[in-house]
């Protein structure tokens, strides 16, 4: 049997963070901002990094594959191909290159760019734990 659950507390983790990032009181000092983006930035890339390799799970142990390859780009391409995410694969190549990216950047066009996308993200993620899972989140 699969866990999910650190797939699942990641997302809420991820949420709760950015639902606290987007009501932020603009008049806070600039350093208060940035700490916030940063960690919602973090929280992202606990988030995709316990999605793909739950995925990759799913994909071996709930689908029957063989040999699935390691790295994030491999299992979402099987996944799309099994017809498992939501949406379209460039949104999730995307994703997979904005976690690239904020690996060592948090502040600058790398993080405006992966903040733009977290909603967009936290919705994609949110329905394919739904789907590995088969429950809904509360």
């Amino acid at each position: 049997m699969i866990d999910y659950s650190k797939f699942e507390k990641a997302l809420k983790h991820l949420q709760t963070q950015f639902q606290h990032y987007q009501t932020l009181d603009p008049s806070l000092p600039g350093f208060l901002q940035e700490a916030m983006a940063e960690s919602v930035i973090q929280r992202f890339e606990t988030c995709w990094d316990c999605l793909w390799k739950v995925l990759k799970r799913h994909l071996e142990q709930a689908i029957g594959l063989p040999d699935v390859p390691n790295g994030p780009k491999p299992v979402l391409r099987l996944a799309h191909e099994n017809r498992l995410l939501p949406g379209n694969i460039e949104d999730w190549i995307e994703y997979a290159n904005l976690r690239v990216a904020t690996a060592h950047d948090y502040s600058g066009e790398k993080a405006q760019k992966a903040l733009a996308r977290m909603e967009d993200f936290i919705r994609d993620a949110t329905v394919l734990h739904e789907r590995l899972s088969g429950s809904t989140r509360q």
